[in-house]
């Protein structure tokens, strides 16, 4: 094929690429992904089963071009091998392997001199082009990754099976779910920037255009939005810290060390803090008036009692993130305890059964109490002293964000929480409570990072300017295998601990990148947030840790307990779980826009792209829902019922139908949990963990070790979908 080439990621690509496809027969129109009801859900091959992973999202369909018009084929869009349940690279693209089934080729032969076929992944505009690998003219082959945010699949007749870029006529197509994201149409523009109602729903559902106190969200730089979206507000009355207070207000300060041994006694108040945000001065909470608060450090196996007092204006609680603790003081009103009301007090016996880090925050209205500073994390040493391995220094960071407009902080809901739809996400993003920064190492350190995300809602994609990055440990412990990895996927109440090395002088930022929706555009927008920076400088590391930090090193302990487990991997499913929600009550133009959006759901909500529209939801229009399948009850209508020592395999299943739909860190209380296949693909290293991300329109496969007797809480911890509803409560019985 002649014409101009270029270099481009993944090979050479030829510039008469694209008229080749377009003489195969690949129109525009005719390029198609299996959709709602396409035919490619009812054919074999590569199609993961509906029940794991929805085909809409996960298999492209492959049409035939007119050399081959019999044939045709599928392409399974499965997770890569990883610590993680969503796979992205450092800039936030998912990552995707390719199992792709043809059927009915011809032998390559009969189109010409040609001895094989090979696939290829390109982006719509085929720049650049990747080659995938070799398939059979009718058959299965697990090929290789693609990480383009939209993407197509080509299947060329080739001569020789190692070319880097195609040469031979295209014989399939088919392109990916992502493709099918488009702007909205001109009427919904015409909605949005006009103001015109025709269901006239906005007098009567409250969403008035006065700012009623609300004042206005910032919009993200380079998201479209519509005009009437700008104006829409939350039914209710706003609230903003401080608001009729006339208590005692603290300096902040920053998180103190506290180490405890066995038996030990701690004071913690939640108090109202000053703090200053950059060059803002807002008012917030602090256990203790520090944020985060203070840093309790314990032994594996101990117990402590902690004394709190509540000394804020909300009803409040603790909760004991991840602590597998007597039931009665895992700190949540309603189920294990009252609320402890303003002025009162509660104490808590807390015991540490779990080296690794944990946390705690309050589990009442924490889409306010926790945003506005209410979090501290707790470190528990293992009795094995080699147990995350070594290091030239350890590092404890809280990653948080808060949302702050012209006035100060963004108003939450006084009656009832705001952001319902997709959860609060801040546009301040913070380490340890500050908007920056500034960590240090020496040429060669190998420093490890116990890290824990407190925010409402947002996901993080972590990492340290190209500094290589090794995964330890998660939620209740560590992996049965390090491994390494470019970026650290880390989800509301998640907890992970890496080992980082800085092998050069210099600075190195700490980078949070994504890929951000723009739901009116309908296209990717690349996000990047600076956190901090870690400035490398002086005498080299001692001792020198290279070796070490290059070994992914097995952990002989948590295989050998989790060999205990793995004869009931492959029991039946006994219960189930489905994500969903409803809606109710919309203005028209969100409903239209949310109409079109759903068309396509990315697996990862990685940014609040829409704020205003988002900010009007509250529990009266927006219902999150747990439903258990086979009973059609929801949440907490849900009733399970176990015995000490059950071992029981759940899957919890994120619907790909519905309004709206997004990743959901499920948090489960008082036990632990494996995850052992996402999508229906084995998980190939196992971690015990208390928290997981289930993406949209796949699954999580979870055997949970039932250990702790009790009525404990299963929920999403995305804080307003846990207010609007997701959320139950099951009973393990002695």
């Amino acid at each position: 094929m002649s014409g101009s080439r270029r270099v481009a990621a993944g090979g050479l690509v030829t510039a008469g690429l694209l008229l080749a496809v377009l003489l195969a027969g690949a129109g525009v129109g005719e390029v198609a992904s299996a959709g709602p009801g396409d035919s490619a859900r009812q054919e074999t091959g590569a199609c993961p089963d509906p029940s794991v992973a929805h085909p809409d999202f996960h298999c492209i369909r492959l049409y035939p071009t007119g050399r081959v018009l019999d044939a045709g084929g599928l392409a399974e869009l499965r997770r890569p091998s990883g610590p993680f349940t969503l796979a992205l690279t450092a800039d936030g693209r998912v990552r995707y392997d390719v199992v792709l089934t043809t059927r009915d080729l011809p032998p390559p032969s009969e189109l010409g001199p040609y001895t094989t076929y090979v696939a290829w992944a390109a982006t719509p505009v085929l720049l650049p082009v990747e080659r995938l690998g070799e398939v059979p003219p009718s058959g299965t082959a697990e090929l290789g990754e693609v990480s383009f945010n939209r993407f197509l699949i080509l299947v060329s007749a080739e001569t020789d099976g190692r070319v880097t870029e195609p040469t031979g006529p295209f014989v399939l197509r088919g392109q990916s779910p992502s493709t099918r994201m488009q702007p909205a149409d001109f009427l919904q523009f015409v909605l949005g920037a006009t103001g015109f109602d025709p269901a006239d729903s906005m007098p009567s559902s409250g969403h008035g255009m006065e700012p009623g106190g609300w004042g206005a969200v910032p919009m993200p730089e380079g998201i479209m939005a519509l005009p009437l979206m700008m104006d829409l507000l939350p039914a209710g009355r706003p609230w903003r810290p401080g608001e009729g207070w006339s208590g005692e207000i603290v300096e902040a300060r920053p998180r103190q060390l506290v180490e405890l041994s066995d038996g030990d006694s701690l004071s913690l108040d939640a108090v109202y803090v000053r703090r200053v945000v950059g060059s803002r001065t807002i008012l917030g909470y602090g256990f203790n008036g520090q944020i985060p608060g203070p840093l309790i450090r314990v032994v594996e196996d101990a117990t402590i009692t902690v004394r709190f007092t509540n000394r804020i204006d909300w009803p409040t609680a603790i909760h004991w993130h991840g602590v597998r603790l007597d039931n009665r003081y895992d700190g949540v009103p309603g189920v294990t305890q009252d609320p402890v009301d303003p002025g009162e007090q509660f104490t808590y016996s807390v015991r540490f059964p779990d080296p690794g880090i944990y946390w705690y925050h309050p589990h009442h209205r924490e889409d306010v109490q926790q945003d506005l500073g209410l979090a501290g994390n707790m470190i528990v040493e293992s009795a094995d002293p080699d147990y995350f391995g070594p290091a030239n220094g350890e590092e404890v960071l809280m990653l948080d964000d808060l949302l702050l407009g012209s006035e100060g902080v963004v108003p939450y809901g006084a009656e009832r929480p705001t952001h319902a739809l997709m959860g609060r996400f801040g546009n301040v993003l913070l380490v340890n409570g500050e908007p920056g920064y500034e960590g240090t190492a020496r040429p060669g350190d190998v420093l490890r990072y116990l890290l824990t995300n407190v925010s409402a809602t947002r996901v993080f994609n972590l990492s340290f300017g190209g500094a290589p990055m090794k995964v330890l440990g998660t939620d209740v412990g560590n992996f049965e295998r390090e491994e390494h990895v470019e970026s650290l996927l880390i989800a509301p109440a998640e907890r992970y601990v890496v080992h980082v090395r800085f092998p050069e002088p210099g600075s190195y930022p700490l980078l949070n990148r994504v890929q951000a929706i723009d739901h009116v555009a309908g296209g990717f927008v690349p996000m990047t947030d600076t956190l901090g920076s870690v400035t490398v400088a002086g005498p080299a590391a001692d001792p020198d840790l290279h070796a070490e930090f290059e070994l992914a090193r097995d952990h002989p302990s948590v295989r050998s307990e989790i060999d205990a487990y793995r004869p009931l991997f492959a029991r039946d499913v006994e219960h189930t779980l489905e994500l969903d929600m409803r809606a109710r009550g919309l203005p028209l133009q969100v409903e239209r826009l949310m109409q079109i959006d759903s068309t396509y759901f990315h697996p990862l909500e990685a940014a609040g792209t829409m704020p205003m529209m988002n900010r009007m939801t509250t529990p009266d229009e927006i219902e999150w829902i747990l439903r258990e399948p086979e009973s059609g009850a929801e949440n907490e209508s849900i009733e399970w019922r176990f015995r000490v020592g059950d071992v029981v395999k759940i899957r919890i299943s994120n619907r790909r139908e519905t309004l709206h739909q997004m990743q959901h860190p499920v948090h489960i209380h008082g036990q632990r949990f494996l995850v052992l296949a996402v999508n229906g693909v084995d998980n190939e290293n196992l971690a015990w963990k208390d928290t997981v991300v289930v993406p949209v329109g796949g699954s999580v496969d979870l055997l949970l070790e039932l250990s702790n007797p009790g009525r404990w809480m299963l929920h999403c911890h995305i804080a307003e979908h846990l207010e609007a509803g997701m959320r139950m409560v099951f009973e393990v019985e002695r």
